[in-house]
């Protein structure tokens, strides 16, 4: 499939298609492979969590903080 024949695809079909790429790379999960970096910022965040230093906001502040 191209890009241009992926843009053509209504919002919904690519959405769809999306959603059929991501079950098949979870059918291969064993091969994927997270960078180490990961590991780190999980437990960075881990550790703010148990010592009261994590700010979790709401989902309507998230949005607006994107505009």
């Amino acid at each position: 499939m191209t890009a241009s024949e992926i843009k053509r695809m209504n919002f919904t079909e690519r959405l769809q298609a999306m959603e059929m790429l991501w079950d098949s790379l979870l059918e291969d999960e064993s091969k994927i492979e997270s960078p180490a970096w990961h590991e780190d910022v999980l437990r960075e965040r881990m550790e703010n969590i148990n010592n009261d230093e994590a700010k979790f906001i709401s989902l309507d502040e998230l949005k607006a903080s994107r505009k």
